[in-house]
């Protein structure tokens, strides 16, 4: 189209075209592992170490990790299994949690963290004991991307002696 000054106006369908073309590189799939191996490349040269707690709460359900400076008191990076995958049954899994901790990776390294500690937390009290199966791929995937490990520590919840379990006298009839 050309308009009165002899200049000629954008198509309306080529705008469109290009709209749908940057959403689709948008949605294509990112591996978190190259953004952890980019960022330990970029900020991992570094001399000073900084010290950090990967805290990780692992559920069948869900593996959450929050890195935290050693006090605790201030937030470095999170993720979850939930910010990675798209179907509900899939946050709990090895594949989410590996995911996740290439994020929370990344993240620590653009800020510096280089060592961390490690706190791996199951549900505990009434519930699990046993952390779910997110949590080893959370370490294993901490430890590939650049970041060098100090210590690995269980701090589920064991109760000493407790309230009634739900469910009553004679258990849960399923």
């Amino acid at each position: 189209m050309i308009m009165a000054g002899g200049k000629k106006k954008a198509e309306p369908k080529a705008k469109q075209q290009q709209q749908q073309q940057q959403k689709e590189t948008k949605k294509e799939n990112i591996s978190y592992e190259n953004v952890a191996i980019e960022a330990q490349q970029k900020y991992g040269a570094s001399k000073a170490t900084r010290w950090g707690v990967a805290h990780i709460y692992s559920s069948k359900n869900n593996t959450i990790i929050t890195l935290t400076d050693l006090s605790g008191s201030e937030t470095i990076a999170t993720g979850s299994g939930g910010m990675v995958v798209s179907a509900d049954h899939e946050e709990g899994s090895p594949y989410a949690g590996m995911q996740a901790a290439y994020k929370v990776a990344a993240t620590a390294l653009e800020k510096g963290v280089t060592n961390i500690n490690i706190k791996i937390r199951a549900p505990g009290g009434h519930g699990s004991k046993i952390p779910g199966t997110g949590a080893q791929a959370v370490v294993r995937a901490l430890a590939r991307s650049g970041i060098k490990i100090g210590s690995i520590e269980d701090v589920t919840p064991m109760p000493t002696d407790t309230t009634k379990r739900p469910g009553g006298r004679r258990g849960r009839r399923v």
